[in-house]
């Protein structure tokens, strides 16, 4: 249980730091930025208590926030995400999994996972721009930043996971 706790701090810390010094510069033609602290989310076993998963995103996202200046839209979207997840993942994974089922390539298969790493960063890049924005008077330049963000978060979230299991 320790173990666990000091692997989700060491991510944390890692994806936060990451975001702060080199994510957060990184804007290809004013629109693409990662947004890669959301991979901590898609950490969590599928028998971790939901209130865990709320308590480590909000913590990721506004550690993000502060370090960013965003004033809370990490924070929510994390959240948004970190609600999701449980559900998510309990209908991407065959009803006999274990209760303590790692997500990634191996457990869950490639393309499994590839969808749910695709929804949930889409649904945190969606959620992240659109309080960002905060109105959809420009809906071709959010949407622009939208996927063109979401995709380079998925990206970086594959490239994390291959990284995590050596593949």
């Amino acid at each position: 249980m320790i173990t666990q706790f000091l692997q989700r701090l060491l991510w944390l810390v890692v994806l936060v730091t990451a975001q702060m010094v080199v994510f957060n510069y990184i804007h290809v033609m004013g629109y693409a930025t990662p947004l890669p602290f959301v991979y901590l989310v898609m950490l969590f076993p599928l028998g971790t208590s939901r209130w865990s998963i709320l308590l480590w995103g909000f913590v990721c996202g506004l550690l993000c926030d502060i370090t960013s200046l965003t004033l809370g839209i990490g924070a929510a979207s994390m959240t948004l995400v970190a609600f999701v997840q449980p559900v998510l993942l309990q209908l991407m994974v065959p009803k006999d999994a274990p209760e303590d089922l790692q997500p990634s390539f191996s457990s869950m298969g490639f393309w499994t996972y590839f969808n749910y790493a695709a929804i949930l960063t889409l649904l945190f890049v969606l959620s992240y721009f659109a309080l960002q924005s905060f109105s959809f008077n420009h809906i071709v330049d959010l949407s622009i930043a939208c996927t063109s963000s979401w995709l380079m978060t998925f990206l970086f979230c594959l490239l994390f996971e291959g990284l995590r299991h050596g593949k």
